[in-house]
């Protein structure tokens, strides 16, 4: 009979499991998560370089582009997508890149983290996009903290960023629930990118980076009295998402769940990632041939 390696998750990290043939023992290796810091300082930057590459590439966008309003979108959107597509490659691979507190949510909804751990997420998401803000606003030579005046609040806003959280997490949870995750990176990128124009909110879907944009008076930024409408409205995006994904996929589970936004494989305790984990073996013994 030959041996079978099978993976599996549970709630604590991975779990590869090694069924032997007869006569020779079941061996399981357990392999752990990321510690929570480590995450937590992956949330934290990827979030202050999404809030730099929105504001940055908004503020490059009025200065190359003066007065051309499509054009200025275009410009942001299109470095948006891109930048998504590279800080998920960046820093998915230690905290699954979700730089969005309704994304955490949704996926301690469906198992994939820890409560707790969602809670942690979010003032590190928050406080990483209000630091890329002024970080955005210093390079191009700004003060470093500028409230918005851009006004946004709107039915219309609204009912946009209800579709854009909506589509944002439907994208996510259907790559997961398909074994697709590794897509997930231009997935995303190019759903955001688009979405900048097929809404009417330009597509901000996330409530740390509606927060860092207050402090940025620039193309990108959103008055403080805008914001708490597009916070509820993602909200209540990120409500409508989990019913409908639970309705389309009932069947994902908190092993896929634990893939968003990307496959984030754990450490073993004593190693730094897993290459340098030891494959699991079967002890040596004599051979019944092969089935």
């Amino acid at each position: 009979m030959c041996h079978q390696v099978r993976p599996g998750r549970s709630r604590a990290g991975v779990v590869l499991l090694l069924r032997a043939g007869p006569g020779i023992a079941e061996h399981r290796t357990s392999i752990v998560e990321h510690p929570l810091w480590r995450r937590l300082v992956a949330e934290l930057l990827g979030s202050a370089f999404l809030a730099a590459i929105v504001i940055g590439s908004g503020i490059a966008a009025q200065r190359l582009s003066p007065g051309n309003v499509g054009l200025e979108l275009f410009e942001n959107a299109a470095a948006t997508a891109a930048g998504l597509f590279a800080i998920i490659l960046m820093f998915g691979p230690v905290s699954g890149a979700h730089f969005n507190p309704v994304v955490s949510f949704v996926d301690a909804a469906f198992g994939g983290l820890r409560w707790r751990h969602a809670v942690a997420y979010l003032p590190a998401q928050v406080a990483g996009c209000v630091g890329g803000a002024v970080v955005a606003n210093l390079m191009f030579s700004r003060a470093a903290i500028s409230i918005s005046t851009k006004h946004r609040a709107s039915g219309a806003h609204f009912l946009s960023e209800v579709v854009a959280t909506l589509g944002l997490l439907l994208v996510i949870f259907a790559l997961a629930r398909t074994g697709r995750s590794r897509s997930a990176p231009a997935a995303v990128g190019a759903y955001i990118g688009a979405a900048y124009f097929f809404t009417s909110s330009t597509s901000f879907a996330n409530p740390a980076i509606t927060v860092g944009r207050m402090f940025s008076d620039t193309f990108a930024g959103i008055a403080p009295s805008s914001a708490p409408t597009f916070i509820a409205a993602q909200v209540v995006g990120g409500v409508l998402a989990f019913v409908v994904i639970k309705a389309l996929y009932p069947r994902l589970t908190s092993a896929e769940a634990a893939e968003v936004v990307v496959p984030h494989p754990a450490v073993s305790p004593g190693h730094d990632d897993l290459s340098a984990v030891p494959a699991v073996s079967a002890p040596s013994g004599p051979s019944r041939g092969s089935a």
